[in-house]
């Protein structure tokens, strides 16, 4: 068992998410840094699909019960075991009865906490992941809360850390143009590709909400509701952009300019209040090799 003493500003468990239930009304959500949840559980020996806890802005302390195995990622965040400094990117050990701290992140937003085994608690549709936007799923952890850890577990791997690049002090995101280009006058795509934004404290897992230039339409009347994705970029009546992370909603109706390439989805799920971030039109081959530099050692 694995018992929350101090839960942060907010701490989900999160995995993979639940594709298919889009007629259903229900998103796919999961891990917002699915990149970063897969590397956690890898250094453990799990799944890459294994629950694991999402935590935003860090400041997490928790109780093991049970002797396990546990690694950190994301977001960098100093952390302590019983007091002693733990490194992230990399397995601990840890003994039953011990305490774990997770500080607030010097870069980026969200920090993953995987243990050996998963976090084992019932799956709804599928998935044990939190769902902020529908409500689907376990509620975000609060002090006292106590959960269960599995299991299932493969051989760990032949390594015991894996280096990565530091989190940029400002993200370039590539785009794809559309569906709803011809929507927007022709300067709005240029202002979006040559203007600095800057992410906001109204973001969340639904969405980060960008203030810069705005982006003017050439059609101003209504859009009748129609399918969203990850990484889209939806420019409400106001035109700031908000950019659609995880649990976005599965239908919108504000017109969407263009797409987060899905290679960069991960660095833009970890955009903090106050960080600006720019956009790129770019194939995708450049877009991968923006990934790879972003995260060393992925394919």
């Amino acid at each position: 068992m694995i018992e929350i003493l101090r839960p942060g500003p907010l701490t989900t468990v999160q995995d993979l998410g639940r594709p298919g239930h889009a007629a259903l009304g229900v998103g796919t959500g999961g891990a917002a840094d699915r990149g970063s949840l897969r590397l956690a559980n890898r250094l453990v020996g799990n799944a890459e699909s294994a629950a694991a806890l999402e935590m935003t802005c860090g400041g997490l302390t928790v109780r093991f019960l049970t002797p396990l195995t546990l690694a950190l990622t994301g977001a960098p965040c100093p952390a302590t075991l019983d007091g002693r400094p733990i490194g992230m990117n990399a397995p601990v050990h840890a003994a039953a009865g011990q305490e774990l701290t997770v500080g607030f992140p010097t870069r980026a937003l969200r920090t993953y906490l995987a243990v050996r085994g998963g976090i084992d608690i019932p799956p709804v549709l599928g998935s044990r992941s939190t769902d902020t936007l529908s409500g689907i799923g376990p509620a975000p952890l609060t002090a006292g809360a106590r959960l269960p850890k599995g299991t299932a577990a493969l051989r760990f791997p032949p390594v015991d850390f894996a280096p990565r690049r530091e989190f940029p002090l400002e993200a370039v995101l590539h785009i794809v143009p559309g569906p709803r280009t011809d929507w927007f006058t022709p300067e709005a795509l240029t202002t979006l590709c040559t203007s600095a934004y800057e992410t906001t404290a109204d973001s969340n897992r639904v969405g980060a909400r960008l203030a810069g230039p705005p982006l003017e339409r050439a059609i101003h009347h209504e859009l009748p509701p129609e399918g969203m994705v990850r990484g889209a970029l939806q420019i409400p009546p106001n035109g700031q952009p908000v950019l659609f992370l995880a649990d976005h909603p599965v239908t919108g109706g504000y017109p969407v300019i263009a797409v987060v390439h899905e290679a960069d989805l991960d660095q833009a799920a970890q955009l903090r209040p106050g960080q600006t971030v720019r956009f790129q039109s770019s194939p995708r081959r450049r877009a991968l090799r923006n990934r790879r530099a972003y995260l060393p050692g992925t394919t």
